[in-house]
């Protein structure tokens, strides 16, 4: 039965970032293509705006891969449930912020096409959000290896 609850846990973790990047790339895709419709001379600066959020889908896969290696057949109902709340932080930051994170590059995107001097300045802003991602990311590294 642990072992059901950890593989569970895992498939959420991983399901959960990969909805947030792709609900934060939608926002960042739709506005970098208003933008290069206008400009199209501008994908490069809009390009990384644009696949900022889909770092929380590549950092749940991560967590996927650690935690799979973690877990055996026959494990305790406590360990799997050990599991959840060790991919727990993952997949919340991860979701959240994957949503934010698209929005915040969205805004910043539109602000790129009204001035271009800006890109290398406005990435800070859904850059910071990235931070608490990898929070999540370090969070669930370090409690998954205690399990």
């Amino acid at each position: 039965m642990g072992y059901t609850i950890a593989m569970i846990g895992i498939a959420l973790c991983v399901l959960l970032c990969g909805i947030g990047s792709c609900i934060g790339l939608y926002k960042t895709s739709t506005a970098a293509a208003g933008v290069l419709s206008e400009e199209p001379k501008k994908f490069g600066k809009v390009m990384v705006l644009v696949l900022l959020p889909a770092t929380q889908g590549i950092y749940g896969f991560i967590i996927g891969i650690i935690a799979s290696g973690a877990i055996t057949q026959g494990m305790p109902t406590a360990l799997g449930w050990a599991m959840v709340g060790a991919v727990l932080p993952m997949a919340i930051s991860g979701l959240v912020s994957g949503i934010f994170q698209g929005k915040s590059a969205a805004n910043c995107i539109y602000a790129v096409g009204k001035q271009e001097s800006l890109s290398g300045k406005l990435i800070v802003y859904p850059g910071m959000i990235e931070f608490y991602a990898i929070l999540g990311l370090i969070i669930s590294i370090m409690l998954v290896g205690q399990i």
